[in-house]
């Protein structure tokens, strides 16, 4: 007979005993209070979520400025001694004069057509 109790019908089981032990009249509270207890533990639980992603994210970010920087890259021919460079305050980027650009792709020129005469003769 216990065991019975325990199946599908257990919630109509509980709502009868509450409307005994209660009276009709305090259900509407306590539904409304279970209601809102849900409604509230189903925000925290989304907050909580948000905040893990976001923590996720910033290690993620973090990680990356951390991860050692890629191999560097083989030397590039070195510019005319008459045409030095000028450099910017950061060093990522390197300003050329237009002078300076010409100089460096009439020797970049100069030495592609050295090296294809070499390899064809």
């Amino acid at each position: 007979m216990i065991a019975n109790l325990f199946g599908p019908d257990l919630g109509i089981v509980i709502v009868v005993i509450l409307v005994v032990l209660l009276g009709g009249s305090q259900l509407p509270k306590i539904a409304r209070n279970v209601g809102t207890a849900g409604r509230e533990f189903r925000k925290a639980q989304q907050e909580a979520e948000e905040d893990a992603a976001r923590e996720q994210a910033a290690k993620a970010a973090s990680a990356a400025i951390a991860a050692p920087p890629a191999a560097p890259l083989p030397p590039a021919a070195p510019l005319p001694s008459a045409a030095p460079l000028n450099t910017a305050a950061d060093d990522d980027s390197v300003r050329l004069s237009r002078a300076e650009l010409d100089a460096l792709l009439k020797q970049r020129e100069e030495q592609a057509r050295r090296e294809s005469g070499s390899t064809s003769a």
